[in-house]
């Protein structure tokens, strides 16, 4: 076991920097400006939405396809698909032997965090790749709900269901943490940056990372629902999420707030690219 793990910690450069190598440091940051795009596209359906205006779903599915259907589409979806499955390796890197800059709880939530986000990106650049290669399979809502319903039609399928549920909303509070307590700071190399512009760069995350939060906790409360009720049409992704808080008693308005916060997650991850420790 000694060995392997000495080998793979001789991948992991001795910098302040986890990723893997400077050509994953340098295809990561150009997934973290596709990864920010697709969420400021993702902010503009949403507002679409929130004014009645019929588009595609308010869901990376949907900014993924608006993206193909743009000339240079298809290279703009082939460089994006590179550095978000680099990013999704200079993640797993981190999580495995990573942010040795901090200790106990901290690094361990790092490394959680650094999984999830490795998820997130990896599972991105598939979506994209189906997009490249002309598969179509079923996604947002619709894939949602079809997993919803494989569970629900195992033994002990709706306590699978709920504690999904459980799971993401227990990600949407890291994710809250994260936002509240500006830990995001941490991967950050600001010392070159102004005040104002580091004023800026806070502001985008927090704003981000609790918009993100609020959308992501709605889509366990959907999940928890399809677990009470034994019924997976209750379920469902990012696109039903912002379409239920669109339809909830502070209407339009709170789905316009959470649109701007998503939109200011996307502007932080452009700074993100530009700022990640080196």
């Amino acid at each position: 076991m000694t060995g392997p793990l000495v080998r793979l910690r001789r991948l992991v450069r001795s910098g302040p920097s986890d990723a893997p190598g400077p050509l994953v440091d340098a295809l990561g940051r150009v997934g973290l400006v596709g990864y920010g795009l697709v969420h400021l596209l993702v902010a503009w359906l949403a507002l679409q939405v929130a004014f009645g205006v019929p588009d595609a779903p308010a869901d990376p599915d949907g900014a993924i396809g608006t993206v193909a259907r743009t000339p240079g589409g298809f290279a703009t979806l082939a460089l994006a698909a590179v550095g978000l499955a680099a990013f999704a390796v200079w993640q797993l890197s981190a999580a495995a032997l990573g942010f040795r800059w901090v200790h106990g709880g901290e690094r361990f939530r790092k490394r959680v965090g650094a999984v999830a986000k490795a998820i997130a990106t990896g599972g991105l650049a598939l979506v994209v790749v189906d997009y490249l290669l002309g598969v179509r399979r079923p996604g947002g809502d619709t894939a949602v709900r079809t997993l919803a319903a494989t569970a629900l039609g195992l033994p002990y399928g709706r306590l699978l269901l709920g504690a999904a549920a459980v799971g993401v909303l227990a990600l949407a509070v890291a994710m809250t943490y994260t936002g509240v307590r500006r830990t995001f700071l941490g991967d950050l190399d600001l010392r070159g940056v102004g005040p104002v512009a580091r004023a800026v760069v806070v502001w985008l995350g927090v704003a981000g990372h609790l918009s993100r939060a609020l959308a992501l906790g709605m889509i366990g409360v959907l999940a928890g629902s399809a677990a009470l009720s034994a019924d997976p049409g209750r379920a469902g992704g990012l696109d039903a999420a912002l379409r239920a808080l669109g339809s909830s008693a502070a209407g339009a308005g709170l789905l316009v707030t959470v649109a701007a916060g998503i939109a200011a997650f996307g502007l932080f991850c452009l700074a993100d690219a530009a700022t990640r420790r080196a």
